[in-house]
């Protein structure tokens, strides 16, 4: 699954159809649909949700028709079998070209490049992923996606879709996740009847189920959006992966809990005595990375956040600003004077707050209403706090934080109810049962628990324990609390720096870049 979506969703396939020439579109798309694997990358040793500190280099030739890169690439995800690389690397500034961060199709086995290591990870344990070094590697300017100084625009741009592949597996994985604990939980007899007729796993076997019935609901919306193209999704494809990431972690987790030893178990050792060979731990490592690559969830949460509030930066301005001056502010506090006076009223009241509103919901109308009343509140929460710390708000992480993922809630919430009437309306087209009344016990079971959620999620806005956090982490980091790490061995001490660097030159080490054809 993780080298496909790699391959289409960020590697050359879809930056190339989006941005490459007619030229490169005839070169490397049919290469791509008969089976050349691709590899996208960007990050570095000393670059993670940082690319203003990449170091590869593709530095222009004295004539202009090619570059030479050079640099060292950081887990590279098909890269030990790949025949094509979309690469990022920093252009100098250079007469008749601007400079910057460039996007380029690489070969991946030109002269030059080595693959020195294929690493090795808690899950994914079949995952291409390697270390790559390019020396001098002679790239041809008609391999230069968009212009020089684009590259960060197009590895955003195609991002915003590729991300969407995550919610797709994680969808999978819910699915999964609940036949296995349908089954199990209806096998496994534990004080006279089947475990999944307790109460304690029950509610496990709910939220496994309904949640799975959204996460479906949100990659629906969200592809949907994708395809029709009409409109900018980095909101809905951030919030899509944000939300399923986590969501399918709780799910394979309950699952563990609810198969007990045999959760923590593998499906070697279970079918090596005999059981059945369930991966269940398997699920749960692979399933932990979706919170960390194509941006953390707590990366996710910023640049989502970030989106939220420009609205609201661009019409304080100097109001926002610590380094204006008194006649500044004014002035801005006049401009954002009227653009709140528009936009305030309307978060008064709507169409949330009329009790017979979103009828042709049926009875899941309750909880569309909820959410456009808390989209309403959400929008003043954000207004409030954007008062209380202005310039300060983006350091306030966590408030951020919650505010995006009671955004997430919400719109999981609308999807869900949206697909269920949909397969309802269906089921009524064709006169034939079908899912329709099931569909709407998941949604309603699932908005009812996503409630509780945001409702926690409010109250933690005002109420929290960030400011002693702070305090008590600066404590930590400043060494005042050493003493709390007595008597522990550390294995890890004497093993080699935090992080790498490296030093421009030929590989020392044996490429292990196999071919996949």
């Amino acid at each position: 699954g993780a080298l496909v979506s790699a391959h289409q969703s960020i590697g050359v396939p879809e930056p190339v159809k989006m941005f490459g020439t007619e030229a490169q579109k005839q070169e490397y798309l049919p290469r791509c649909a008969h089976g050349a694997i691709s590899a996208f990358l960007l990050t570095e040793s000393d670059v993670g949700s940082d690319p203003a500190r990449l170091a590869t280099v593709a530095t222009p030739t004295e004539d202009g028709s090619a570059y030479l890169l050079d640099g060292v690439k950081l887990w590279t995800t098909n890269g030990v079998i790949a025949e094509l690389l979309v690469v990022m690397a920093t252009v100098p500034k250079h007469e008749g070209g601007r400079g910057g961060i460039t996007a380029f199709v690489v070969e991946a086995h030109a002269d030059g490049v080595t693959v020195e290591n294929r690493n090795e990870f808690m899950g994914l344990k079949g995952l291409e992923n390697g270390v790559t070094r390019f020396h001098q590697v002679r790239v041809p300017a008609e391999n230069r996606l968009g212009r020089e100084g684009e590259g960060l625009k197009i590895a955003l741009t195609t991002l915003n879709t590729g991300r969407l592949s995550i919610p797709a597996m994680c969808t999978a994985a819910g699915k999964w996740c609940v036949k296995i604990g349908r089954e199990w939980s209806a096998e496994r007899v534990q004080w006279g009847k089947p475990v999944g007729r307790h109460e304690a796993v029950a509610t496990k076997l709910s939220f496994m189920a309904a949640t799975t019935f959204a996460l479906e609901a949100v990659l629906d919306l969200s592809a949907q959006l994708a395809d029709a193209g009409t409109k900018d999704i980095r909101i809905e494809a951030a919030l899509a992966k944000l939300w399923s990431s986590e969501m399918a972690w709780l799910i394979a987790d309950e699952l563990v809990q609810i198969r007990g030893g045999r959760g923590f178990e593998s499906a070697d050792s279970l079918a090596a005595r005999g059981e059945r060979a369930v991966p269940a731990e398997q699920v749960l490592r692979d399933l932990r990375i979706n919170r960390i690559f194509e941006g953390s969830s707590e990366i996710m949460r910023l640049l989502i956040a970030r989106e939220a509030v420009d609205a609201h930066l661009a019409a304080a301005g100097d109001l926002a600003s610590p380094d204006a001056d008194t006649t500044a502010k004014a002035k801005a506090a006049l401009k954002a004077s009227g653009f709140y006076a528009r936009w305030l009223p309307k978060l008064v009241v709507g169409k949330g707050s009329v009790p017979r509103s979103y009828d042709e919901f049926g009875r899941l109308a309750r909880h569309v209403r909820y959410v456009e009343r808390s989209s309403r509140k959400l929008a003043r929460q954000t207004f409030y706090g954007m008062s209380r710390w202005q310039a300060g708000l983006e350091q306030r992480q966590a408030f951020l934080g919650r505010i995006v993922d009671i955004g997430a809630e919400l719109f999981a919430m609308a999807a869900t109810c949206s697909r269920a009437e949909m397969l309802r309306a269906d089921e009524a087209r064709r006169g034939q049962p079908g899912q329709g009344e099931s569909a709407y016990a998941l949604a309603d079971v699932f908005c009812a628990q996503a409630r509780l959620r945001v409702e926690a999620l409010f109250d933690a806005l005002w109420s929290n324990t960030d400011a002693v956090d702070r305090r008590l982490s600066h404590q930590l980091l400043d060494g005042d609390l050493a003493w709390l790490e007595a008597g522990v061995v550390d294995p890890s001490e004497g093993t080699g720096p935090w992080i790498t660097s490296w030093t421009a030159g030929e590989s020392a080490k044996t490429n292990v870049a196999r071919h996949y054809r």
